[in-house]
């Protein structure tokens, strides 16, 4: 792979965790909750690797993650789950199988750091098809 095409794919996977945290996912109830802080993903790169194939054919899509967050940040591994597709099992599988490398700062209620489960949402967006609109 050129190193062009690996730094493309980075970008659009960078996009995909939202890194820059403009799309954290949560759960509602837990936004209600005053005093509460939703965690944020603290990855500087994005640990999911957009599929190569479906780079190439410049498909985009999202997959939303169910993600229980222990109080220092940690995922636990066996909660993750796909709570929404993309439609598309090798995205679906690319989110989960980014999930390991993820750093989160936790969740906090009141300041203090909480365990808590949560929506991640992981965009596969293509970086020639974003700057004409994105996703149809």
């Amino acid at each position: 792979m050129t190193r062009l095409l690996r730094n493309t794919m980075v970008l659009a996977a960078l996009t995909a965790c939202g890194v820059d945290g403009a799309d954290q996912g949560d759960i509602s109830e837990a936004d209600a909750e005053p005093g509460f802080e939703s965690p944020v993903l603290t990855n500087p790169e994005s640990p999911v690797e957009y599929p190569l194939d479906l780079f190439e054919q410049e498909v985009e899509a999202s997959v939303i993650l169910r993600l229980y967050l222990t109080e220092q940040g940690t995922v636990v591994p066996e909660s993750t789950r796909v709570a929404e597709s993309s439609g598309y099992p090798q995205l679906d599988s690319a989110a989960l199988a980014g999930v390991s490398s993820m750093s989160f700062a936790p969740a906090r209620q009141d300041g203090r750091p909480v365990a808590t489960l949560f929506l991640q949402p992981i965009h596969f967006k293509h970086p020639a098809r974003s700057e004409s609109g994105g996703l149809p």
